[in-house]
């Protein structure tokens, strides 16, 4: 027993005995089901797979028996669904105060380039991963939530009120979030600590807790130079190329041989704190920075320095074109100038950077003097912006590496992420006394949105089992008497809290 009273050998066999038995079957039923994100079908309400998905988790939620327990599926006009739980505190000292735990049920869309017999919707279990789209962004999120929380009820431990939260469209931006967030302000109460599953890991092997995430501006960016297509050979020379016009914008934006962004702006000025920390990261990594990614022969990443590549992850702007249109496919491209092409932008941004000043710094970019006076639109789709984490509590950075070193053995890691989760900034904001711990299992070569996706079950297993001893040790500190959020004033409390919406 440890000093809150906590065996961690039957937190590990309990965890991993609900994960085998019972998680990843469930987790093998969601895979199948393609309910992707509402910006990737528009028509998700009348396909039901979000319904489907919902059904399933809240089903399951309803089965386990933690007492008190409240599970509601709550429904605001016009919006996706949200899975809400209330878990009573085992005494009665609470108050306002609880644990907020969040993840996501909703999906990227299906990506091309998966290895032979595995899908997105198509769960196939290799030794210790589960492949399929989902599993691992977020759909283990409300499984490993409760399982973490069963574990400490197994042994009689002490924990304060949980209020688990699972969203259905943060693949799309979080934007019904806040509107429940809202509606459910008197249910949550005021978090002390929140724990987000739904971020990386930078290798299998110990708990990696994110400091910061990027913000996101990205919408579609279309250049129209004719009415109709004509004749490569009689009009080029003459009429500007709508594909070499759209080159011309993005070099506005980003230097095309190096990949930085060229507008001041949008750059921030880096933490002395994280810049230590992600010189620590780079350290503990090493080439694992980039060689988790899937190089083809001959390529090299855009820096030989490993601690360059990690703030350019984390704490720089980069730009990605993740589609296109107005091109037709290779075998069926004619001799023709083109009436029009179009790309899809994603720029990530620094964690700090107001993600509605980079829109409309962007927006303005590339809308103001069109070359040769081209049709240029921009639809912004996307302007979230990102976050970066208060100072840790002592309470906490000890329940942290404390956690890592009883379930894999190994110190814990903190570090910034690339990702955007929009429900961080949010709740940052709205709940400016929370400690947060951000974590995820999704690590090397994982493939998050991307083809042959899986989620890796002992790290989900041991995840599971460091969150039951954060919450044992949040509701240890807070007995003690511990300041186990962040002392914000009353002023501060109240503006920040209604910023965000």
């Amino acid at each position: 027993m440890d000093h809150v009273g906590m065996d961690t050998d039957r937190i590990d066999r309990f965890v991993g005995g609900l994960w085998d038995d019972a998680i990843v079957p469930q987790l093998v039923d969601y895979i199948r089901i393609p309910n992707k994100s509402p910006m990737f079908d528009a028509h998700w309400v009348e396909h039901g797979y979000m319904d489907a998905a919902v059904r399933q988790l809240e089903a399951w939620a309803r089965a386990q028996p933690i007492a008190g327990m409240q599970v509601e599926v709550v429904r605001l006009p016009e919006r996706t669904p949200l899975i809400c739980i209330e878990i009573p505190a085992t005494d009665d000292a609470s108050g306002d105060d609880c644990v907020l735990l969040y993840g996501h049920l909703d999906k990227q869309p299906e990506m091309t380039g998966w290895g032979e017999g595995l899908g997105p919707w198509q769960p196939v279990i290799r030794g210790d991963k589960l492949y399929g789209r989902g599993g691992a962004d977020d759909g283990y999120a409300i499984f490993a939530s409760l399982a973490a929380i069963m574990a400490l009820d197994e042994q009689k431990l002490p924990r304060a009120r949980c209020v688990v939260l699972i969203e259905a469209c943060e693949e799309s931006g979080s934007y019904d979030l806040p509107a429940y967030v809202d509606h459910l302000a008197e249910r949550i109460g005021k978090p002390s600590l929140v724990v987000c599953l739904d971020s990386g890991c930078g290798n299998y092997e110990q708990l990696w807790c994110t400091t910061s995430l990027r913000g996101l501006a990205g919408g579609n960016l279309v250049v129209n130079v004719l009415s109709e297509g004509v004749h490569s050979g009689d009009a080029s020379g003459v009429v500007p190329s709508s594909f070499r016009l759209l080159r011309q914008l993005l070099s506005r934006l980003e230097d095309e041989r190096t990949g930085r962004i060229v507008v001041d702006d949008l750059h921030v000025s880096i933490p002395d704190d994280r810049l230590v920390q992600a010189r620590k990261v780079a350290e503990t990594m090493g080439t694992g920075v980039y060689d988790k990614f899937p190089f083809l022969p001959g390529m090299h990443p855009m820096s030989s320095d490993l601690v360059e590549l990690v703030l350019n992850r984390t704490w720089r702007p980069a730009l990605s074109v993740t589609g296109v249109d107005g091109m037709p496919p290779l075998d069926n491209a004619g001799n023709v100038l083109r009436p029009h092409t179009a790309v899809k932008l994603s720029l990530r941004l620094p964690p700090t950077l107001d993600g509605e000043v980079a829109g409309d710094i962007v927006r303005k970019l590339l809308l103001d003097n069109p070359p040769n006076g081209a049709q240029v639109s921009f639809e912004l789709e996307k302007s979230s912006t990102g976050w970066n984490a208060p100072a840790m509590s002592a309470w906490l950075d000890h329940a942290i590496d404390h956690a890592s070193r009883d379930f894999f053995g190994r110190p814990a890691v903190f570090m910034g992420e690339g990702g955007t989760i929009p429900f961080m900034g949010m709740l940052g904001a709205k709940f400016p006394g929370a400690q947060f711990m951000i974590t995820g299992v999704l690590g090397p070569h994982s493939n998050a949105h991307g083809p042959n996706e899986f989620l890796h079950i002992p790290t989900g297993k041991r995840v599971t089992a460091c969150v039951a001893r954060v919450l044992a040790e949040h509701h240890a500190a807070s007995r003690k008497g511990l300041t186990v959020g962040v002392a914000v004033a009353d002023g501060d409390a109240n503006m920040a809290a209604t910023s965000c919406c």
